[in-house]
């Protein structure tokens, strides 16, 4: 057990030295604003040994959940075939619709030759990943990584941009990511802040005592639920098949609305079956917009059909006229932003719309190095009384989001 002391917290993360590309550190605690400082500073001093990896090899898929259906789906657009997929679950899901005509198998099944000339493609970020990719090894497999690590080799081919590396931090970025650590309003965001950053400058996995990585309540953690009002309007920016906007409604009340924002022509389509299959009373509540959220009305080339993927690229082959909020002309009192990347245009594009009305904001922040502190700085320099937040919902450097909670709409200030 560590002591509970600054020195004791820094002893134990320096002993853990990097040694192989991906690395993990864990502490028993999370970090006061001295510690995180520390910390902030041994990250700044190291060097990355992952890189973006080219499958040079048969590529096998390991997970068959969503994220392993969509890692196929990337793959079939950057025109690689994977070999087979690999999951525990193997003999209950393959049956399915979803893996009609895949090789699935149980981790038994697997041959030992592919093993051992494979690349392993591990499509898992629900779970820290680590002890995955060391489970994996001690079963026989010689190479293997996580799959947004190998997306990253296809840009700019593919607009995927789970997988980036953070350039090694600038005087000016140091001096920035360590203020940020400073300002957040309580102890767990800078736990989760500094997750986040270890991943994205030298891809070590950690692990503080008492942090919780919960993917099952993004955008809804505890703190926005005590917020949000009965007759709340839901501003859904990036709102896909239209998952978020039923979680929305089975946490508020009977006299709340949803205006929904989804360009994809796709996701918008499926958005619409989705809000045709709701009761009467619930369908007039839900309004779809097929705009794309931006920081100016303009000419923006857009990548579709990508579902999750999807995104505004200069690499798209469709031309879209983007939107703001503020041209909206509504009065939110939830916006949640989930755009590939677009999320701090968004923001911009929304200044007016978000002092008037005074809404949560819930924002995802790792799509790009603006998640590494600005973002975070724009919405603490206009969000003016807001607390905010910082929750990593997943592993990888994904699932980051950024919570902002008008102190007006608290019962008691966080601490």
């Amino acid at each position: 057990m560590m002591k509970n002391s600054p020195s004791a917290f820094e002893q134990d993360a320096a002993e853990r030295p990097i040694k192989a590309a991906y690395s993990r550190r864990s502490f028993d605690r999370v970090p006061t604003k001295t510690e995180a400082r520390a910390l902030l500073q041994q990250l700044a001093s190291q060097d990355c040994f992952a890189a973006p990896v080219s499958p040079d090899a048969p590529l096998v898929i390991y997970g068959a959940g969503n994220f392993g259906r969509m890692a196929l789906d990337f793959l079939r657009d950057v025109g690689v075939e994977a070999l087979m997929v690999v999951d525990a679950r193997a003999d209950q899901i393959s049956g399915s619709d979803a893996w009609a005509g895949i090789d699935l198998r149980a981790p038994h099944e697997v041959p030992e030759q592919v093993k051992s000339s494979a690349l392993l493609a591990v499509s898992v970020v629900t779970s820290p990943v680590l002890p995955i990719l060391e489970d994996l090894h001690a079963q026989g497999w010689k190479r293997c990584v996580p799959f947004y690590d190998i997306a990253e080799s296809f840009r700019p081919a593919h607009p995927l941009s789970n997988g980036w590396f953070a350039e090694p931090l600038s005087v000016t970025d140091l001096e920035a990511v360590g203020a940020g650590l400073d300002a957040w309003d309580d102890d767990l965001s800078r736990a989760h802040h500094l997750m986040f950053l270890a991943w994205r400058l030298a891809r070590q996995e950690w692990w503080f005592d008492g942090v919780t990585v919960d993917n099952s309540n993004r955008f809804f953690i505890p703190e926005v639920l005590e917020v949000l009002k009965p007759d709340d309007l839901f501003l859904d920016g990036g709102a896909h098949h239209g998952s978020v906007a039923q979680a929305y409604l089975a946490a508020s009340g009977p006299e709340s609305r949803i205006i929904a924002f989804e360009p994809d022509e796709i996701n918008a389509d499926r958005f619409a079956v989705w809000r045709a299959s709701q009761p009467a009373q619930v369908r007039e509540r839900i309004e779809l917009r097929r705009d794309a959220l931006d920081a100016m009305s303009r000419d923006r080339r857009f990548h579709g059909g990508l579902g999750y993927m999807s995104q505004l690229t200069g690499h798209g082959s469709a031309s879209i006229v983007t939107r703001t909020i503020d041209a909206a002309g509504l009065e939110p009192g939830f916006v949640k932003l989930h755009l590939e990347g677009g999320e701090l245009d968004a923001l911009k594009g929304g200044i007016a719309t978000l002092k008037r009305s005074r809404p949560v904001v819930a924002v995802t922040v790792y799509h790009d190095a603006d998640g590494l502190w600005r973002t975070a700085r724009w919405m603490r320099e206009n969000l003016k009384d807001c607390v905010l937040l910082m929750r990593t919902h997943s592993w990888c450097g994904t699932g980051a989001v950024i919570y902002a909670l008008p102190r007006e709409r608290m019962p008691e200030v966080v601490n």
